[in-house]
């Protein structure tokens, strides 16, 4: 028993790649999903494979981003499918450039999305957790908000404020019985890496110990364990799934 079964989860990000790929997992285990995505195509698609699975899940269009909007989000999911026990944050964008051509619109985007979203979201989640004083979020950063990266200097300066955000609200939180932790992913084979070319790819491949790229599943393993019964007595942590990367 993963002591998840029953449980509803919000998952932000979920209409593809490594939230698409938690949504599945998190359903698998017998947790009721809130697919989120800001692409309404993509949170059906999400919602439809986990019903089709024999699953719950309700598809959510959203701006992670619109605080009254997230709010709005969380009550409705929580009236719809029975609380709100799961949060998963992990929608996110990139906006590269060195930084002294970075545009101030590309870095308040970044920041906009990634990190203003999961605040919006863990503050809208936490009450009702802290009523059934019973609850899980995981933040998903990166191992770049860790050890930073030239032409990233938003997208890092996003996730390592997410690293900030876990631990404050793990500190918060763990009196209600509610653990916050967060995922740091290495290079994954998603949409957004496959845009590097293959030098690159080469270049980051031989960075890694393991000497390959993660896969959404690694990330997702991560998540479901720290969902799960088995994690109860960790919080404040942040989980690297970065094949070694960063020791």
């Amino acid at each position: 028993m993963s002591g998840i079964e029953g449980r509803t989860a919000i998952v932000t990000g979920a209409g593809a790649g490594i939230g698409r790929e938690i949504a599945l997992r998190l359903a698998g285990a017998g947790a009721k999903v809130a697919a989120c995505d800001v692409v309404e195509e993509g949170a059906q698609e999400c919602a439809a494979a986990i019903t089709a699975a024999g699953g719950e899940a309700r598809a959510y269009a959203n701006d992670v981003s619109d605080a009254a909007a997230v709010a709005e989000l969380c009550a409705r999911a929580a009236g719809e499918l029975g609380g709100i026990h799961i949060l998963i944050n992990n929608a996110g964008i990139t906006r590269d450039a060195l930084l002294l051509r970075m545009s101030e619109q590309d870095w308040d985007a970044v920041l906009a999305v990634n990190l203003k979203g999961a605040f919006n979201f863990v503050k809208a989640c936490a009450r009702p957790m802290m009523k059934e004083r019973w609850g899980r979020v995981v933040n998903i950063a990166s191992v770049v908000g860790q050890m930073g990266n030239a032409g990233q200097a938003n997208y890092a300066a996003a996730k390592a404020g997410m690293i900030g955000l876990t631990k404050s609200a793990a500190r918060e939180l763990a009196p209600r019985g509610i653990t916050v932790n967060a995922v740091a992913p290495g290079f994954i084979e998603t949409a957004m890496t496959r845009k590097l070319d293959e030098q690159a790819r080469s270049a980051y491949a031989r960075a890694i110990p393991l000497g390959r790229f993660g896969t959404p599943g690694d990330v997702a393993d991560a998540c479901l364990f720290l969902c799960s019964a088995a994690a109860a007595y960790i919080t404040g942590q942040v989980i690297r799934v970065d094949g070694g990367m960063l020791m």
